[in-house]
C-alpha cells in the first residue's frame, strides 16, 4: 500500500485528475446507486476551494499592495484591456456564428422562481454596491468585487507601516497559499465525485434535443480558445502561442470544467501563475479580478441563446443591432457571477434589446439550465483559463520588450 501511494503521488496532478475522471464515469455508468456516497467528495472539494478562496484573495491582494515597491512596474492596465477585448470578441464570434448557424428553440412553459436583473443599469448598480459592501459580509458571501476593493484600500493604508507588520501579513498569505495546495492535492477525488454526481443524477439523454444549440455554443468557445486567444497571444509575445495556450487550458481549464466556478478556480490559477514565474504583484490582483470581469464564455452564452430566441420568434436582426448585442453581451457578462449558471440570468437583459418579453426570455433561461451540464462547464473552463492566459501574455509581452527570454515551464 505504501509503494502504491508513493507511485500515485509521483504522477502529475493532471494525470491523477484524468484517472479520477475515468473512475467517476465508470462508477456512474455501472453502479450509480452503490457508489452514490462518493458524490460527497465533489461537494467537499468545491466547498473547500470556495471556502478558502475569498480569504486567500483578501490577504494576497492586501500583501501585494502593502509591499509594492515604488517604481516597480505592473501590467494591470494591459491585463484589463485584454480582459475587455477578449470578452467583446467572444460576443462578436457568437453573433457571427449564430447568423451562420441559426438555432431554433422549443419554448414551452415559463421558468418559475428565478428573478433576473431588470436591465444593464441594474447590473452596473449591483456591481457598484458590491464595491462598498461590508468587508465581513463580502468575505462571507464571496463577493470578490468587495473583497478586492477592501484589500486594495487596506493594502494602500498599510504601505507605510513597519516591515514587521508587512511580514506578518505576508506570512498569513503564504500560509493560506499552502492550505490551498493541500486542498488542490485532493482534486482527483473531488473531480471523481463531481463527474459521478453529474452523470448519475442528470445523465446525457436530456441533452440530445439540444444538440445543435450545444454545438454552436461549444464551437464558439473552442474557436475562442484555439483561434482567437492564440492570435491575441501571438500579437503580444511574438512566438508560437500554443504551448502557453495549451498549458493554461490543461492546468486551469480542466479543473474549472468540473468545478464549474471561476471563483473556486482562483487558487488553481494562482498556482499556475506562480509556476509560470509571473510577478505576484500582478497576478494576485488580476486573477480574482478576471474571475469577475473576464467572461468570454458568458458573453458567448448570452449572445447565442439570445439570438436563438430571436430566430425562433422570427425577429429580423440587422448588422447594427447585432454589433450592439456584442457590446451588450460583453457588458452583461462582466456582471455575471463567478458561480455555476451565473451567466444564464443575464440572458433577459440581451433579450430586452429585441423587445422579447420577460416570460419568454425566462423560458430561454430554462433551456440554458437544461444544456448547462456541458455548456456551463465549458464556459467556466474558457473563462478561468483565459484569466491566467491574459495575465501571462501581458507580462510576457513586457519581457519581450525588455529582451528577456520567455520560457513556458513544464509541470513537475
Amino acid at each position: 500500500m505504501k509503494n502504491l501511494l508513493k507511485q500515485w503521488n509521483q504522477l502529475s496532478l493532471v494525470k491523477r485528475i484524468i484517472i479520477g475522471l475515468i473512475v467517476g464515469i465508470i462508477l456512474a455508468l455501472i453502479a450509480p446507486e452503490a457508489a452514490k456516497p462518493i458524490a460527497i467528495f465533489g461537494s467537499l472539494f468545491v466547498g473547500a476551494l470556495k471556502a478558502v478562496a475569498p480569504i486567500l484573495v483578501f490577504f494576497l491582494v492586501m500583501a501585494a499592495i502593502s509591499q509594492h515597491r515604488s517604481g516597480h512596474k505592473t501590467n494591470m492596465k494591459s491585463i484589463v484591456v485584454l480582459y475587455l477585448l477578449g470578452t467583446f470578441l467572444a460576443g462578436l464570434v457568437a453573433v457571427v456564428a449564430s447568423f451562420i448557424f441559426p438555432v431554433a428553440l422549443k419554448l414551452g412553459e415559463g421558468v418559475e422562481s428565478i428573478s433576473p436583473p431588470g436591465g444593464v443599469v441594474e447590473v452596473l448598480k449591483a456591481l457598484l454596491m458590491n464595491v462598498v459592501d461590508n468587508p465581513v459580509n463580502a468575505l462571507s458571501r464571496a463577493n470578490y468585487i468587495g473583497i478586492l476593493a477592501w484589500a486594495l484600500l487596506l493594502g494602500l493604508a498599510l504601505k507605510n507601516v513597519p516591515d514587521t507588520t508587512k511580514t506578518m501579513i505576508g506570512n498569513f498569505s503564504d500560509a493560506l497559499s499552502q492550505v490551498v495546495r493541500w486542498v488542490i492535492s485532493f482534486a482527483p477525488l473531488g473531480i471523481m465525485g463531481l463527474v459521478f454526481d453529474t452523470i448519475a443524477t442528470q445523465g446525457i439523454g436530456s441533452l440530445l434535443n439540444y444538440g445543435q444549440l450545444l454545438l454552436v455554443l461549444l464551437g464558439c468557445m473552442l474557436f475562442m480558445a484555439l483561434v482567437v486567444n492564440p492570435i491575441i497571444t501571438f500579437i503580444g509575445i511574438r512566438q508560437n502561442p500554443y504551448p502557453l495556450v495549451f498549458k493554461c487550458l490543461k492546468d486551469s481549464g480542466i479543473t474549472a470544467f468540473f468545478t464549474r466556478s471561476s471563483a473556486a478556480n482562483i487558487p488553481v490559477n494562482m498556482t499556475l501563475c506562480e509556476e509560470l514565474g509571473l510577478d505576484k504583484d500582478n497576478y494576485s490582483v488580476s486573477i480574482p479580478l478576471g474571475a469577475t470581469v473576464n467572461m468570454a464564455g458568458a458573453a458567448i452564452t448570452i449572445s447565442v441563446l439570445t439570438l436563438a430566441a430571436v430566430h425562433t420568434l422570427g425577429i429580423q436582426v440587422d448588422i447594427g443591432t447585432a454589433l450592439i448585442l456584442s457590446i451588450l453581451s460583453a457588458v452583461s457578462a462582466c456582471g455575471a457571477s463567478g458561480v455555476a449558471g451565473g451567466s444564464l440570468l443575464l440572458i433577459p437583459l440581451a433579450c430586452s434589446l429585441f423587445g422579447i418579453p420577460n416570460d419568454v426570455a425566462m423560458q430561454v433561461v430554462g433551456v440554458g439550465f437544461v444544456v448547462g451540464v456541458i455548456q456551463d462547464s465549458a464556459e467556466t473552463a474558457l473563462n478561468s483559463s483565459t484569466d491566467a492566459l491574459f495575465t501571462a501574455v501581458a507580462e510576457f509581452t513586457q519581457w519581450r520588450k525588455e529582451g528577456k527570454e520567455i520560457i513556458i515551464t513544464k509541470k513537475k
